[in-house]
């Protein structure tokens, strides 16, 4: 079974939209996938969903954030990530990366282009989700 961590920007679009990074984390739920997360990826995400830009989608899907949190938080396992020299210029990419390895990673799942531009780190693949979807359903 593969493990994931997945990127904020993944995590919200799964937990507001419908689409491909909702299945991705369906597969979790599904058991075709383990979820890794951190404490510092759960803080941004808290901050990100808390911004007015999702209010209204999270109004709309009758939920709160502190609901989808606990949602997701119910869905994954969380590590501390492993300290890594400095990727890329965003600091909450280098936690991404560094969860990703304290975790034991085989893909991060992102949408953030700087991300993706790396394509893979120690053995761990960075991909969009409709990649890491296309991976989960090939086994």
């Amino acid at each position: 079974m593969k493990r994931l961590v997945l990127d904020t920007n993944v995590v919200i679009a799964a937990l507001i939209w419908n689409g491909t990074p909702r299945r991705v984390l369906s597969a979790g739920h599904e058991e075709k996938a383990i979820l890794m997360t951190s404490a510092q990826l759960l803080t941004e995400l808290r901050v990100d969903l808390s911004r007015s830009k999702s209010d209204h989608r999270i109004y709309e899907a009758r939920q709160t954030v502190d609901g989808l949190i606990a949602a997701y938080t119910w869905q994954t396992i969380s590590v501390l990530p492993f300290p890594i020299p400095r990727i890329v210029s965003d600091p909450d990419d280098n936690v991404v990366i560094g969860t990703a390895l304290a975790a034991n990673a085989n893909l991060v799942v992102t949408g953030d282009k700087a991300l993706l531009s790396i394509v893979e780190y120690e053995g761990i693949r960075i991909v969009p989700p409709v990649e890491a979807l296309s991976l989960l359903d090939a086994g």
